[in-house]
């Protein structure tokens, strides 16, 4: 199948989750020998900022700095797709999906990967900019990061006819075990980029285990921290890693700390794909609660939850053996359940089971 989507970007995984996903999920689209298009729009911030990473077979990144300069060739492009997909942040975001739905590709797609951040809005009565102006009615399948009652909402609020999960997941050929590195030893480690909304339970549970634990390391990787957050001597920084570098990252901390975005926490269902990086690295995974982590992870067995400083510092004096055999069954589980490969194979599933006629023209039945 030929797939054409309109994304924010994977060029640059600076400050955004977006990139690593798509990366992971258009390796496993080659694998299967389908073919893609991504339209990315050419922003200066990730233009600075773009990762080293090989292209897989089949793809082509369609790098472009107006979206009147694609215009015709991705409406040649849809004429010869099997499925088209306008999704979150993408910064041309009404023009894509009004190109899609006045296409006549086979199945039209939108996927929200920030569903959490976009009922948000709706709800504040703010304006969603890359939602299409129509609403989601149009699509023949809306999928949203976020699973539970984040999809009725995508209905009632946005009209949306069917609204099914497609969850995080890992590349797991580049997320695996490896070599711990010295200067990023720790024992306990945070990878994310900086949120004002996720700063007082970054506090709580990161912050104050620091102080209570002075003389371990703490280590936070990520962009756009402030100068005035509250840094202490064990607690130590290195600016954005490149998604290259997570594996080593993860693998040289003795644990690492997962924090949720509010809206996130707040609809739950919506597993932060660093959970499923560092799983798939085989290190042990610490988490504040959510609704819906039990349908991924195993609390206590495949992972640990945790609400206060002092929550953190008992999961920390756990021996080694013990948080070695919770990272192996996270791993196990991962492997198993949430990898690029799996996700891939649910969303054939998804489109496969929709009314008959549109299942048979977009997958040639």
């Amino acid at each position: 199948m030929h797939f054409v989507i309109f994304g924010l970007t994977i060029s640059s995984s600076w400050g955004n989750g977006h990139a690593t996903l798509w990366r992971g999920l258009l390796k496993a689209m080659a694998r299967r020998n389908h073919t893609v298009t991504f339209y990315e729009r050419d922003a200066p911030y990730y233009s600075s900022t773009r990762d080293q990473w090989t292209i897989p077979p089949g793809v082509n990144h369609r790098l472009y700095d107006r979206f009147e300069e694609i215009r015709s060739e991705a409406t040649i492009d849809l004429g010869r797709a099997d499925i088209a997909f306008a999704t979150s942040y993408c910064p041309d975001g009404p023009a894509a999906a009004a190109l899609i739905l006045d296409s006549r590709v086979p199945l039209r797609l939108y996927y929200d990967l920030d569903t959490p951040v976009t009922l948000d809005a709706l709800n504040s009565g703010l304006p969603v900019d890359y939602l299409p102006a129509g609403g989601l009615a149009g699509f023949d399948l809306v999928l949203s990061y976020t699973g539970g009652r984040a999809l009725s909402e995508l209905q009632d609020r946005l009209g949306a006819r069917t609204a099914a999960p497609l969850y995080g997941w890992v590349d797991s050929e580049t997320h695996a075990p490896t070599a711990p590195q010295t200067e990023l030893r720790s024992t306990l480690s945070y990878l994310g980029t900086y949120a004002a909304d996720r700063q007082p339970a970054l506090e709580e549970l990161f912050v104050r285990p620091a102080r209570q634990l002075p003389h371990e390391r703490f280590l936070i990787g990520g962009a756009q921290y402030p100068n005035d957050f509250p840094w202490l001597n064990n607690l130590f920084f290195v600016r954005h890693m490149p998604p290259a570098l997570h594996p080593v990252f993860f693998c040289s901390s003795r644990a690492t700390l997962n924090v949720t975005r509010r809206a996130m926490a707040t609809y739950g269902f919506c597993p932060s794909g660093r959970l499923f990086e560092a799983a798939a690295c085989g290190t042990p995974l610490l988490t504040d609660r959510w609704e819906g982590l039990e349908s991924f992870f195993s609390p206590g067995k495949e992972i640990l939850t945790v609400t206060s400083a002092e929550d953190v510092v008992q999961a920390l004096s756990l021996s080694d053996r013990e948080l070695s055999l919770i990272a192996e069954a996270a791993r196990e589980r991962t492997l198993t359940h949430h990898t690029a490969e799996h996700r891939l194979v649910e969303l054939e599933t998804l489109c496969q089971s929709l009314p008959r006629g549109q299942q048979t023209m977009a997958l040639g039945a």
